[in-house]
């Protein structure tokens, strides 16, 4: 028997090191797709080991201490002192559990599916359609917690496009801006071996979490964080440059697979995409509005869209099914061409 697997590792694999380029390869794949089965299946882990929870604190704790200069070096000062800390506390974690494969298998996986978030982001606008078809004020404050805008007095068609709106700019931020990340340092890892390439494969999605949540805490124009809150917004904003893109691009091709008006959606992202003040946010959102042919608005920000229809609460379920199927199709396509790309190279 060992000696037919020999037989067979020696037909397959030229070197030891394909060898274990190979495993490496599998590593990465089932890990993924055992980290999404986590978050598709069990959601969220509990508040009290949640990584971003624990994210969370780290910075608030630095927070305190560097706000009081009042200068943007606070804000690279933060983003310094929180990374260097997530990733030491990352590192104790893997050497402890380097030693044993199927340990470090799940803790990987699991840590892995904390870096992005599909059930919540669907489930969340699902439960808004939900508290709107029985009472607005129960979706207003249940749109509160999405939005920073005030929802005491929206309408139904305001808290709809809210939610499309949250819904959708998140495709990038809580799903494949991270996975795309991950993919990234994948091959390198794959092609340029270096040493502790497990623990600086999950850092890489670990680290890109850690500057999200900077830039959902800190990243805001008021005159506590406008200083502090600079370095860490616009660190966001570089490394959402190419996923939101893609996302973009994913909704477009999902629109076209459901049926909806791909063309408009197209269309408006290419002409509404930049109206919001985030240079990325819009490639999701304007995509969507364009092919459910609605118009989003945040009144004294931004309009996307053409007002072809009016937006009411069957307009969320439509916006559910396409980030579904964005997410899906993103999926399917980074897996496809990381393999191509192994195979090939």
């Amino acid at each position: 028997m060992i000696k037919n697997n020999e037989l067979i590792n020696n037909i397959l694999f030229s070197n030891v090191n394909d060898l274990v380029s190979f495993k490496l390869f599998l590593f990465i794949i089932i890990a993924f797709l055992f980290s999404v089965a986590i978050d598709v299946v069990l959601g969220e882990l509990p508040g009290k080991i949640h990584p971003v929870i624990m994210m969370g604190n780290v910075i608030s704790f630095f927070k305190k201490h560097l706000i009081q200069f009042r200068t943007r070096l606070s804000g690279f000062g933060l983003v310094f002192t929180t990374s260097i800390t997530t990733s030491v506390l990352l590192l104790i974690i893997y050497l402890i559990i380097k030693n044993n494969l199927i340990l470090l298998f799940l803790i990987f996986s699991i840590i892995l599916s904390s870096t992005f978030s599909i059930k919540m982001l669907l489930q969340t606008a699902i439960n808004v359609r939900d508290d709107l078809n029985t009472d607005i004020d129960k979706a207003r404050q249940s749109v509160s917690y999405l939005v920073s805008r005030n929802t005491d007095e929206l309408t139904e068609s305001f808290i709809v496009s809210a939610v499309i709106e949250s819904l959708t700019e998140n495709i990038t931020d809580s799903y494949v801006a991270p996975v795309f990340y991950y993919f990234i340092f994948a091959l390198i890892v794959l092609f340029w071996p270096v040493s502790f390439h497990v623990y600086l494969l999950l850092l890489v999605p670990v680290l890109y979490r850690l500057s999200n949540t900077q830039d959902a805490m800190l990243g805001y124009t008021t005159d506590e964080l406008i200083k502090i809150g600079y370095c860490p917004a616009k660190i966001d904003d570089i490394l959402n440059y190419i996923p939101s893109r893609i996302a973009g691009l994913c909704v477009v091709v999902s629109a076209f697979l459901l049926g909806l008006d791909w063309k408009q959606s197209f269309n408006v992202m290419m002409r509404d995409a930049r109206n919001c003040p985030s240079p990325n946010s819009g490639y999701t959102m304007a995509t969507t509005a364009g092919a459910l042919n609605i118009q989003l608005i945040k009144k004294d920000t931004y309009i996307l869209g053409d007002n072809n229809k009016d937006i009411d609460a069957d307009d969320i379920t439509k916006a559910v099914n396409l980030s579904k199927l964005s997410i899906i199709l993103f999926t399917l396509f980074i897996i496809i061409l990381f393999t191509l790309i192994y195979v090939i190279l």
